[in-house]
Formats: C-alpha cells, sequence, structure tokens
C-alpha cells in the first residue's frame, strides 16, 4: 500500500465501513478475477499466481495445484493477496508544470487474512463459481459448465488440486491517479496517456481522480 494517504481508496473498507466501497473493491475482485498470493514456508516466502472468487462475506477463495510449493505450508497461517489493476507510466512533461518528477500510477488491493484449506466439496463450488462468474463476462457466448466434461474426468482433475480459503482481516486498497496534483493538469496527463494507448488508466484519472 502507498504511504501516501491521499492515494488510499477507499479511505477504509472494513466491515463496519461504507458500504458503497466495500462493494467498490468487491466489483474489483469480481472484475479482475486473478492475483498473487502470498505466504511464508519452511524454504523461504513462496507465491502463487491464482484465480480468485469473493463470497461477499468477507472471505477470499481460491485454489492450488497439489504441486504447488505454497499448498503444504499455506493452511492456518497468514497470507497476502494482491490484487493489481491498470497501471501506467507517467512522463512529467504531460502535467504542464514544471518541476515535476516521472511516476507510475496504479489500482491495486491487499488483502491479509487467516487461510484455511477446503473440503473437497466447498472446492467443487468454489470451481463452479468462479466458472459462471467468468463466463457470465462472455456473453452472448453459450456458457460452459462441467456437464459437458466427463464426470470422471472432471473428478480426476479435481483430485489434481486443493482448495483454500482466506478470512480477510485486512483490505488495503490504493488507487494512485495523480489525486495530488491540479485537476486540470491531471486531465491533461491523462489526455496524453490516453493517445499512447493507455486508455484504462486514462480513463480512472479523468473520471475518479477525486476520490
Amino acid at each position: 500500500m502507498h504511504p501516501n494517504p491521499a492515494f488510499r481508496w477507499p479511505k477504509s473498507a472494513n466491515d463496519h465501513h461504507d458500504a458503497d466501497e466495500r462493494a467498490a473493491l468487491e466489483a474489483m475482485i469480481a472484475e479482475i478475477g486473478f492475483g498473487m498470493v502470498f505466504a511464508e514456508t519452511p524454504d523461504g516466502p513462496r507465491v502463487a499466481h491464482v484465480p480468485l472468487f469473493s463470497t461477499g462475506d468477507g472471505a477470499l477463495q481460491f485454489h492450488l495445484s497439489r504441486g504447488n510449493a505454497l499448498t503444504r505450508h499455506i493452511a492456518t497461517k497468514t497470507a497476502l493477496c494482491v490484487i493489481n489493476g491498470p497501471d501506467a507510466y507517467i512522463s512529467p512533461d504531460w502535467y504542464g508544470l514544471d518541476d515535476q518528477v516521472p511516476t507510475w500510477n496504479y489500482l491495486t488491493l491487499e488483502l491479509e487474512g487467516k487461510v484455511r484449506q477446503m473440503a473437497r466439496e466447498g472446492l467443487i463450488g468454489l470451481l463452479d463459481d468462479v466458472t459462471a462468474q467468468n463466463e457470465a463476462k462472455l456473453l452472448p457466448k453459450t456458457l460452459w459448465h462441467r456437464a459437458k466434461m466427463d464426470a470422471s474426468k472432471f473428478d480426476k482433475m479435481v483430485d489434481a488440486i486443493v482448495g483454500f480459503e482466506m478470512e480477510i482481516l485486512a483490505w488495503r486498497p490504493t488507487a494512485k491517479l495523480g489525486q495530488n496534483k491540479p485537476a486540470a493538469a491531471r486531465k491533461q496527463a491523462a489526455a496524453a496517456l490516453d493517445a499512447t494507448g493507455r486508455r484504462a488508466m486514462a480513463h480512472m484519472m479523468q473520471e475518479f481522480g477525486e476520490i
């Protein structure tokens, strides 16, 4: 998380805070759907790159291959998950201001919490949820579902992975979008960035720079 409070977005996101802020973070998880999970192992810190699913009630679910370096050690540990949104290099020339330096704008969310291993039934439910959430993004494509697979083949593939659930104890979002710059300078930089093809970050700087 960036140490500058100006870039912390929303300002807070725990269960007892604003529901709209929490909903925005849940939407970010659902839209991106992929992140990195970090934890300590006897061989040192390790990271896994995984699809993610938020249950909406304070838990984050994911699965790992049985051969992954984290699989044997992550259950019962405190882990960190990082979900990265758009990012882009910002040239100081774009602001139209004197004495600026190059920087990098980005959107990211850090989640920290205790991890437990899921039962097989929970893992299958997770796979169904992740599939349904992401297939829905592909409409009007005909939705894929596991009934299209041979049941024994599906069972064999499920045996090769392990499901986990993180109880989220801390939400640490950062939106570094040039909020520390005058609005006109930020919009000018966003327009220049858009011209380079980095439209997602340009849009965020133009629309959400005051968050």
